[in-house]
């Protein structure tokens, strides 16, 4: 038990770290770009660097993991090569420097959480079955590490301004290095088919996954859900800073989003076996149209941006846990990492390069609040695709004449 704990406490400062990471990057990077003199456009593109390597690193390090049975040593490689590039911004201003050390640092970190999620996955599941209390408990610490970290980074960049943006993202690497180096030896995980999932001659194979329906309807919604929400990973602080809202206003707003983000995953043990987990992908889908029009629509309110703000518990949080429960059940055993390094790719990868690019140039052409009409028209996109992929979960619910039988179907159900 004892041995337990001390594993649980280290992926829980790997989170911690990492996401305080991800939270300063992803919240004042295009900030700090715009305050060295780049354009908005060029801004949309380097931080569209990130998603470009998302669409190769988690696979390739998702691999070297998968095929090695070793997840920990990829992840201290990651961190500490990361670090190295890291300390190249605190010197380096240039318009092709700062472009090739992103690069190279987001090589590195972009591969990372395919692995951590997929090392926490194997952690929390319970007899082969992925547990989505044990794993909310788990990723809250992550959340705790986004929002103390951009709460804090906000305060500093009001006071200090944005020259010390390098330091602050050395300095949370370093804690990311150190946990990764905290993290027990891994453990081989058995060879598992997935549930519910046919597969030739019963060879539990990446492609044979992906040639089944189910999984390409989930992919597909995977892909428009998140580049709906590229107008807040890419857009959003640029927007609030242009409607005149201070460093400090701006950090708390992402600050509001986590919190709740937060409540959502220590409670989601009683919510979640509420809905299927595709039904609360068109749930997500649907608040996310809504979050996204409502922002354009109402940017300049303080009140109503904080209300939209706690939508983020259903269209990031809920959505997450329910994509990285579907993740587990279709990729298990040996395919997990894998598995989970195509949810990075098709979610934060494919939807960050079209989202950080094509949006760039809305903003050229039509100012920043264009990119949120044009979020919420996408929602509907990635809501479709999930009620295509509700229908062939559940074929048969047509027939039903109540909704109870639906919501009380068994846990196997839910994790398809």
């Amino acid at each position: 038990m004892a041995l337990r704990w001390r594993h649980w406490l280290a992926f829980a400062a790997l989170s911690a770290t990492y996401y305080a990471h991800v939270g300063v990057l992803g919240t004042y990077l295009p900030l700090w770009l715009k305050s060295i003199g780049f354009s908005v456009l060029s801004i949309g593109w380097l931080t569209s660097l990130q998603a470009v390597t998302r669409v190769f690193a988690p696979y390739l390090w998702g691999l070297l993991s998968d095929r090695s049975g070793d997840r920990v040593k990829w992840l201290r490689w990651c961190a500490s090569v990361a670090l190295l590039w890291s300390a190249g911004l605190l010197a380096t201003r240039g318009e092709w420097g700062v472009p090739a050390l992103l690069f190279l640092l987001f090589s590195h970190t972009s591969g990372m959480m395919s692995m951590n999620e997929a090392a926490m996955a194997h952690l929390v599941s319970e007899g082969g079955r992925f547990d989505p209390r044990r794993y909310g408990r788990m990723r809250l610490f992550g959340s705790l590490g986004f929002m103390v970290a951009v709460f804090l980074a906000g305060i500093w960049f009001q006071d200090q301004g944005l020259a010390g943006f390098p330091v602050w993202v050395f300095v949370t690497l370093v804690g990311v290095t150190l946990a990764t180096w905290s993290l027990p030896p891994a453990s081989p995980e058995p060879l598992a088919q997935p549930q519910g999932v046919a597969l030739p001659g019963g060879a539990a194979s990446v492609l044979s996954v992906l040639r089944q329906r189910q999984v390409q309807w989930f992919l597909a919604s995977l892909f428009f859900h998140i580049l709906a929400h590229m107008g807040l990973y890419v857009f959003f602080s640029l927007y609030l800073d242009t409607l005149g809202y201070s460093k400090t206003w701006i950090g708390i707003l992402w600050a509001v989003g986590v919190v709740v983000e937060i409540v959502w995953f220590f409670t989601q043990g009683r919510w979640l076996h509420r809905l299927s987990l595709t039904a609360w992908l068109m749930l997500a889908s649907a608040l996310t149209c809504l979050r996204m029009g409502l922002t354009a629509a109402v940017g300049t309110s303080l009140g109503w941006m904080l209300l939209l703000q706690c939508l983020h518990c259903i269209t990031f949080a809920a959505h997450h846990t329910a994509c990285v429960a579907l993740i587990s059940h279709y990729f298990p055993g040996p395919l997990r990492g894998r598995g989970q390094a195509i949810y990075t790719l098709v979610g934060y990868g494919l939807s960050g390069v079209l989202g950080g690019v094509l949006g760039g140039l809305l903003v050229t052409a039509f100012g920043l609040s264009s990119v949120y009409w044009a979020c919420s028209a996408v929602a509907l996109l990635g809501g479709y695709c999930a009620w295509r992929l509700w229908r062939l979960v559940h074929p048969n619910a047509h027939l039903l004449t109540s909704s109870t039988k639906v919501l009380n179907s068994s846990m196997s159900s839910k994790l398809r």
